[in-house]
């Protein structure tokens, strides 16, 4: 039964905020008044939230924080999962205990979270429901790298005969990608480390080493050569891509841009992308690889690791 107005007495709770933008350093966890559900939103209580390169990079200096929208002092963090724990008037379709899942730009990593049921990640928020089968964990991880990995594959479009190279195809947006461009049939090539070689097999993917010689690495696995290319990391597979003679339409690019190569926004994702990878999840025709899990007084420590940009998988903080 929908509760409307439903609220507990909870006045405070925690919040990794940021006084002023800079790296790991700044950030601390402090105890603040929680937030109240108002009108068409709902409060979440978080139990996980999921750490992406977005979540730093933008928080790492005053002008590109200004370019996202934030000022100091903020929150951090943008990927949650957790329990409904308030609904406010007029809200439908949600009710108190609902376990949920989703983004709130620079805000995620708190005890409580509250979110527009009508709205987006970078404007008030969003919220999904999270399928059996499918733990918070896991959840937590979905939103940021589900989207962008699916707006990726739109753009090259992958299908059974393509052979498609993924660059950064162990990262955090690499291991959904290489799994739906399987599931829609495609032969995939991951750039890596050598120490990555047996999670990207695990994942699906043939491994080949990033940096110089590429495109004859590539060539040696792929003699007809690759057919599309994602660029999860910077620019160096999109150019190799160009090189191997991939057509400038199935090239896409997350990190950088390239002149006739049209990027990839996971703000694009279309519509019901998110239930369909949870819902792949819960199937378990996805893997959720958590590369590592931290309390959330570890976040330093946390988005140390994570922005070394060598994780194997997602990195979670356990609220």
């Amino acid at each position: 039964m929908q509760e409307h107005g439903t609220r507990t007495s909870v006045s405070t709770g925690r919040a990794v905020r940021l006084e002023s933008f800079g790296g790991p350093e700044v950030l601390d966890l402090q105890e603040v008044p929680a937030p109240q559900a108002g009108a068409g939103q709902i409060r979440v209580r978080v139990t996980a939230a999921g750490l992406n390169p977005m979540d730093w990079f933008m928080t790492s200096d005053a002008d590109t924080a200004a370019r996202f929208g934030l000022s100091a002092p903020a929150g951090f963090g943008t990927d949650y999962a957790g329990v409904v724990d308030q609904v406010g008037d007029g809200v439908t379709g949600f009710a108190v205990g609902d376990r949920v899942f989703g983004g709130a730009l620079s805000r995620a990593v708190a005890d409580f979270v509250v979110v527009d049921v009508a709205g987006s990640i970078a404007k008030g928020g969003q919220a999904h429901h999270i399928p059996d089968g499918v733990d918070d964990r896991a959840a937590a991880v979905l939103t940021i790298a589900g989207c962008t990995a699916a707006a990726a594959l739109a753009v090259v479009d992958p299908g059974p005969g393509d052979t498609v190279l993924i660059g950064g195809a162990a990262g955090g947006v690499g291991v959904f990608a290489v799994q739906l461009a399987r599931l829609a049939g495609a032969r995939v090539i991951g750039t890596g480390s050598p120490a990555s070689e047996d999670f990207l097999r695990h994942l699906g993917a043939e491994p080949v080493a990033y940096g110089e010689g590429l495109a004859d690495r590539v060539r040696g696995l792929a003699p007809e050569s690759v057919t599309a290319a994602i660029d999860l990391h910077g620019l160096e597979t999109a150019q190799v891509a160009r090189e191997l003679g991939v057509a400038d339409t199935r090239i896409t690019t997350i990190a950088g841009q390239i002149d006739g190569i049209t990027p990839a926004n996971g703000a694009d994702a279309d519509p019901g992308t998110l239930e369909e990878i949870a819902r792949l999840v819960a199937a378990n025709e996805i893997d959720v690889p958590i590369a590592a899990t931290f309390p959330v007084d570890r976040i330093r420590a946390a988005v140390e690791l994570q922005a070394g940009r060598h994780v194997h998988g997602k990195v979670v903080i356990d609220l």
